[in-house]
């Protein structure tokens, strides 16, 4: 019997997935609430050579392990304890470190791709695409590939042109069309984190009257 309930979060790079979720959840007991990144669940290429694993394209579906990531979310949904996994972005490769979760009345999923697989977008109670333009996203996604994973603007700026953004437009952006709802701006739009928010707690009474 499904214990818990699932929110899709996609949209670009940059778009303000990762905040939109966030502030959802800030809406809610930490002990009722997961924010699972999606990013978490790349495959592990420490079986190639750095060089080659910094050119592999991480916008293509194919860089994801759906898989495991499906299994994980079940076993979450249903009560159990799933082993979440902790990438290094620098090296390419899983740490070898996970995070044990379980028991989260919400769980709440955000990444380029989460709407893609069909399997997955079954599985969600609700799903949610963030549209934000592409000059905004881009200064975003050099921010943070910057700052937070150790790569160089030029770089990220190549990889930009060269996969992410026709794996945008191939993959993302289509997806949109399975969503619930379109939310601009993600994580800065008040307006629907307060709608989103109350959309939630209708679904956890439904979830407990179930």
């Amino acid at each position: 019997m499904k214990k818990s309930i699932l929110i899709g979060i996609a949209g670009g790079t940059g778009s303000g997935k990762t905040k939109l979720a966030k502030n959802i959840a800030k809406n809610f007991t930490p002990d009722n609430v997961i924010v699972i990144e999606m990013d978490s669940y790349y495959h592990d290429l420490g079986g190639i050579p750095l060089d080659i694993r910094a050119n592999k394209n991480f916008d293509h579906p194919d860089a994801y392990d759906f898989e495991l990531l499906k299994a994980d979310l079940t076993t979450l949904l249903n009560g159990g304890e799933a082993n979440i996994p902790i990438y290094d972005y620098v090296n390419h490769t899983r740490s070898g470190e996970v995070i044990k979760e379980r028991g989260h009345k919400i769980i709440v999923l955000e990444g380029i791709l989460a709407l893609f697989d069909p399997e997955l977008r079954n599985m969600m109670d609700m799903k949610i695409f963030v549209q934000t333009d592409a000059d905004i996203r881009l200064t975003r996604r050099l921010k943070r590939d910057i700052q937070k994973r150790g790569r160089s603007l030029e770089s990220v700026i190549e990889q930009y042109y060269t996969t992410v953004r026709p794996m945008h437009e191939q993959f993302v952006e289509p997806t949109k069309t399975y969503a619930d709802v379109i939310i601009p701006e993600g994580g800065k739009n008040s307006v629907a984190i307060d709608l989103l928010t109350t959309k939630v707690e209708s679904l956890l009474k439904e979830l407990k009257r179930g």
